[in-house]
């Protein structure tokens, strides 16, 4: 069944533009109209959300909102397309809708640079035919897929780490919510981030692609959408395969027995960073210093009046991208399996200083090796500060 209504008629210059969806069984004539009526909400303009973008935009789909409150980054450049370099600094928002005005002057794309908070999400959600899910952190997943299932709209969504990747399509009513699959974030730190483990840029063109199709489909009504499959993608292998999901007739979102006025998102009792990334441990922050402090107590390590071990929790490949000079490396998992054993070769009574990159791992390790009786404290802001604030010629990433 086509979720968009049928548009108006098709001019001249529109039969040409969009001659091989016209000729395109399963879409033709009418499945053009379709989508030049259709209004999507593309959360995230980012890896995913930039293939969804220009192909929605490209193929037609008449009004899109882009949702998102980042700003474009260097390193963003490796794999989100819709950007270029001359709008790194500038709001997402803002570069993706003059990239799809050159593509698409025909297409409404209407800007939404806040963050989805329980507040705005349903009032977004329920203007959309197909709400698409690009999201880098588990909280706006959670908080997209509860609004789309509460208003049984359908879900398109995907998830990239490295080179594996995965793709559904949610739909309560229909088939599985987001819920009914992923029932529970997991815990903090428990999946690594793209910009701590990498990613394959072209890896997210080939999954925001099929993204992309899932929508089209559903908007003209062809074709099998997703809807009770979770695609898999393996890009190092080049393997494609299926898992068949089910609806939770339990599911606390879509389920029987559903509390319509449950808090959306993730409440309380539930907790996650972003997407990989992890969040600093409950409990109080652990004591620290600042990056410019570690560089004078560096200094001073040199001099002899300062004696203390510097720890990089980070993982090998992030070390070869920049390095804090001084640091001895010992992973976060080495500390979460061994706590202060993972330090016995390199800390012999002295203090020790930690990092990563931003600061959440390295607050991890610090409370682990404080439990165990070690003097340690925490860098703040990680290697990111330290290049910021000490040594801006050093790489980023």
């Amino acid at each position: 069944m086509p979720l968009a209504p049928v548009g108006e008629e098709l001019s001249p210059a529109d039969r040409t533009r969009f001659a091989r969806h016209v000729i395109l069984p399963g879409v033709g004539e009418q499945g053009q109209r379709r989508l030049r009526s259709a209004r999507v909400l593309v959360v995230g303009a980012g890896g995913l959300g930039s293939p969804v973008l220009l192909y929605l935009a490209a193929a037609g789909v008449g009004h899109l909102t882009v949702v998102d409150d980042d700003v474009v980054d260097s390193t963003n450049l490796q794999r989100q397309v819709v950007h270029g370099v001359a709008d790194v600094g500038r709001p997402k928002v803002e570069s993706a809708v003059e990239a799809l005005r050159l593509l698409a002057p025909h297409v409404e794309v209407r800007p939404f640079s806040q963050r989805l908070v329980a507040d705005n999400v349903l009032d977004l959600v329920a203007e959309a035919d197909v709400v698409v899910d690009g999201a880098d952190n588990f909280p706006t997943r959670y908080l997209v897929g509860d609004a789309c299932a509460r208003l049984a709209v359908p879900h398109v969504w995907g998830s990239v780490y490295q080179h594996d990747a995965q793709v559904s399509v949610w739909w309560a009513g229909v088939g599985p919510c987001y819920r009914c699959v992923f029932p529970t974030p997991p815990p903090p730190g428990a999946v690594p981030s793209c910009s701590t483990g990498g990613v394959l840029g072209a890896s997210v063109g080939a999954v925001g692609s099929v993204m992309a199709e899932e929508v089209v489909k559903l908007l003209v009504g062809g074709g099998e959408p997703l809807v009770g499959r979770l695609l898999l993608h393996d890009a190092w292998r080049q393997e494609w395969s299926t898992l068949p999901v089910a609806a939770d007739p339990d599911c606390v979102v879509c389920g029987a027995d559903a509390d319509p006025s449950r808090p959306l998102g993730l409440g309380n009792d539930e907790s996650a960073g972003d997407v990989g990334g992890g969040s600093r441990p409950r409990g109080g922050a652990p004591p620290s210093i600042t990056a410019e402090e570690l560089s004078a107590r560096l200094q001073a390590r040199e001099s002899g009046t300062d004696s203390f071990v510097l720890v990089d929790v980070r993982e090998p490949a992030e070390r070869d991208v920049v390095v804090i000079p001084g640091a001895v490396a010992v992973p976060l998992a080495e500390v979460r399996a061994r706590g202060g054993e993972a330090l016995a070769d390199v800390a012999d009574g002295v203090p020790v200083l930690v990092h990563c990159k931003t600061g959440a791992r390295s607050a991890e390790a610090v409370e682990r090796l404080r439990a165990d009786g070690f003097d340690a404290v925490d860098v703040t802001g990680g290697v990111l500060a330290w290049v910021r604030d000490v040594d801006p010629s050093q790489p980023t990433y």
